[in-house]
């Protein structure tokens, strides 16, 4: 295999001179360039890196762990949205001249800490940790000796952390539905113990409080269940509660919730959104904007949290935040207003009231 030295002695020049011509750090003039990178292709030379993090103390490796490309986390497609988290790191940390090395947890926590000994062994010089959903996390104490931002969850050691702004963005969408007209605003609500359906029905009573109107409790419903094979099993009886609240539009937690309750109001022969407006969370794209008409959701913004996570590492890395800089950053994104809500006005009549028409 061909050193430094072999490259040197071809081009007639001195290791110290293929170095600067390599990495670019000092002026070289044209024809010396043109002999050692002649050389470099002759000998096939390829440069040491391990050589290169000894001299520089700097290997050029951020290490992600994610459970985006094999997840087993009972949402049965975690994985499909959260590559776009996966995406909006890639492009921040390839503009920095830096290689992402991807291990994949496949949702179990018990791996975690032998990937970061990995990560480790490799000089990695920072590390992306990426939950699937938005929560608490409990990682290795071990790992301080280089910097880590957690993305899409939090820990209690205050380690450095991007999260979703769940309670800004269902604030925006539920203020954009009262502004068209709309006072009963159904909500059929993710799981409590999950931390985003705490935040997203602050995000709710706000929106209502700012515009003074009251909240009916009997508009909010927990629709979903904390398990893939029956995660959706009791929507029919908590959409049938809501209904009896007489709502002019109903809130669903997630674009695949959505999904379901158009099918649902449609066996019930409401039409959307004349008799009842739907909107969703998340704006996964797939649902969204191939259901008909299309779907009303707010963002959950996957690659501008995964872009931040990246820029704030970044800056760990090279020690150049800013002073009194948050260690928790949340990231919001815009609510895609689509056919599936319509503009109230004052002459609409309930569905209570349309039920009992001849």
């Amino acid at each position: 295999m061909a050193t430094i030295y072999d490259v040197a002695k071809i081009a007639g020049v001195s290791p110290k001179t293929v170095s600067r011509v390599m990495n670019g750090d000092a002026p070289v003039n044209a024809k010396t360039r043109e002999a050692v990178e002649s050389a470099i292709a002759a000998l096939n030379y390829v440069p040491s890196s391990a050589a290169r993090t000894m001299r520089s103390q700097r290997s050029g490796l951020i290490g992600m762990i994610t459970g985006a490309i094999s997840s087993s986390h009972q949402f049965e497609d975690a994985g499909l949205p959260e590559i776009y988290l996966v995406q909006g790191a890639q492009r921040v940390i390839a503009h920095s001249n830096r290689t992402l090395l991807i291990a994949d947890s496949g949702g179990h926590a018990d791996g975690v800490p032998a990937l970061l000994q990995t990560f480790r062994e490799h000089q990695v010089e920072g590390v992306l940790f990426v939950a699937e959903y938005h929560r608490e996390v409990r990682l290795t104490e071990g790992w301080k000796d280089r910097p880590m931002v957690l993305v899409n969850c939090f820990d209690r050691q205050g380690t450095p952390c991007v999260l979703p702004d769940d309670e800004g963005a269902q604030f925006a969408l539920v203020d954009g539905l009262i502004k068209r007209g709309h006072s009963r605003i159904g909500y059929l609500t993710l799981p409590e113990q999950y931390v985003a359906c705490t935040l997203r029905v602050d995000g709710y009573r706000r929106a209502h409080r700012e515009n003074g109107v009251p909240v009916d409790d009997q508009l909010l419903q927990v629709g979903a269940l904390p398990s893939a094979t029956n995660e959706f099993d009791l929507l029919w009886d908590a959409l049938d509660r809501v209904l009896r609240a007489e709502p002019t539009v109903i809130c669903c937690a997630n674009d695949k919730m959505a999904m379901r309750v158009y099918g649902l109001l449609r066996e019930r022969g409401v039409s959307i959104p004349q008799q009842m407006s739907v909107a969703g969370y998340d704006d996964y794209r797939m649902i969204a904007e191939h259901l008909h008409p299309g779907l009303t959701s707010a963002e959950l913004p996957y690659a501008a949290m995964g872009a931040r996570a990246a820029d704030k590492l970044l800056r760990l890395i090279s020690g150049t935040t800013k002073p009194n800089e948050p260690e928790c950053e949340l990231v919001s994104g815009p609510v895609a207003w689509r056919e599936s809500v319509r503009t109230r006005d004052a002459n609409v009549t309930s569905l209570h009231q349309r039920r009992r028409e001849p």
